[in-house]
């Protein structure tokens, strides 16, 4: 498991993480402040873990947007694009179906 500030963006991007079946649960825990996410993390019989690398796409120094044409294929449809749109977060797959763009917070594969 691992910790994190919780935000209403990490929460969603755990959302798409648990239903792509990288990550086996989320929990936001309110304190009072920001409050804390608990990520509980996924490992095959061999303790290998689902996530292999997920890496930072967009930064606030320099935010990537996309349009829904331009939305990168990650490792050959192996890994997930995850992109902030204007109606929500989705996975590469779902923002291509609703010809949706936006900004591309994260890859993973």
């Amino acid at each position: 498991k691992v910790d994190v500030p919780a935000s209403n963006m990490r929460e969603c991007i755990a959302k798409v993480l648990k239903e792509q079946n990288y990550i086996t649960n989320y929990k936001v825990v309110k304190d009072g402040k920001q409050g804390m996410m608990r990520v509980y993390l996924k490992y095959n019989d061999e303790g290998k873990g689902s996530i292999g690398r997920m890496q930072r796409y967009s930064k606030p120094s320099r935010r990537e947007y996309v349009k829904a044409k331009e939305i990168p294929n990650i490792r050959a449809g192996y890994g997930m694009s995850i992109l902030s749109t204007s109606k929500e977060i989705l996975r590469r797959g779902q923002a291509k179906e609703q010809n949706l763009g936006g900004e591309v917070p994260c890859v993973i594969w």
